[in-house]
């Protein structure tokens, strides 16, 4: 698999999301911990590429932050942002390989959900042309659901990332279990549709197999459950551990 690029089908790559350190860094206001440190660890545990959100109101990564990165991840950089202006234009000028638009509201206190394509769709098209002239490889953080997926291959998309928050959170095994057999259904339709299929929000070392032996996933990002036991283990151990459930998950197949 190419640094720049995106999995073949039978790879599942784990990209490391560096926000929570950030977050506790701003906490204080001061130099540590550095998510580009952090970020040097978790490649060193085997990581296949480091995700982090440039949100707009800077709450936890910071400009420095994405312009360090993008000089020294070996693996590569998913960039998170939303369809405004300001970041949109960020992105343009550094040129990430890989961008992954998402919902974004400033009172929330992380994403809750994928983008509504039917609402945004004008919006977010403009954006996925925008930025695939810039030389990036777009994604589109939804939910998984018929319409989302087929609108986002519509509108031009390389990848959709499948919202698994639903699937994390759900209140019991049938839930669960009915959630996961939405991501199955949507990631297989929209592998027919061409697009490569990514997933992630709230998995956990605990929930992630199923979602990682979805045969069409290619990409899982996750972040704060990685940085919670990497407190108690370190990054590299933490890292280490989620990428050997994933592979054993994928093995499992």
């Amino acid at each position: 698999m190419g640094s720049h690029g995106f999995a073949h089908l039978t790879e599942c790559r784990f990209c490391v999301n560096v926000d929570h350190v950030a977050t506790v860094r701003q906490a204080r206001m001061t130099d540590e911990p550095d998510p580009v440190r952090a970020a040097v660890l978790a490649e060193l545990g085997g990581a296949d590429g480091i995700t982090v959100h440039l949100r707009e109101d800077r709450r936890h990564m910071q400009d420095r932050d994405i312009e360090l990165l993008l000089r020294t991840v070996r693996t590569f950089v998913n960039l998170e942002l939303a369809c405004e202006e300001e970041v949109l234009a960020l992105a343009e000028a550094w040129k990430p390989p890989h961008v992954t638009l998402v919902p974004e509201r400033r009172e929330e206190v992380t994403t809750e959900g994928g983008l509504d394509l039917r609402a945004a769709g004008d919006r977010v098209a403009g954006a996925v042309a925008r930025l695939g002239r810039a030389g990036c490889a777009v994604s589109l953080f939804i939910d998984p659901d018929h319409d989302q997926v087929k609108l986002a291959a519509e509108m031009g998309a390389a990848a959709v990332e499948l919202h698994t928050g639903e699937y994390a959170n759900a209140a019991s095994p049938g839930a669960a279990d009915h959630e996961l057999e939405r991501l199955r259904d949507s990631a297989a339709q929209a592998r027919g549709r061409g697009l490569r299929v990514h997933a992630g929000h709230g998995l956990t070392y605990e929930n992630v197999a199923p979602v990682a032996a979805i045969p069409e996933c290619q990409e899982l990002s996750i972040g704060h459950s990685v940085i919670s036991r990497a407190v108690f283990v370190g990054m590299e151990a933490a890292v280490r551990e989620m990428a050997a459930l994933i592979d054993a998950a994928r093995s499992r197949r």
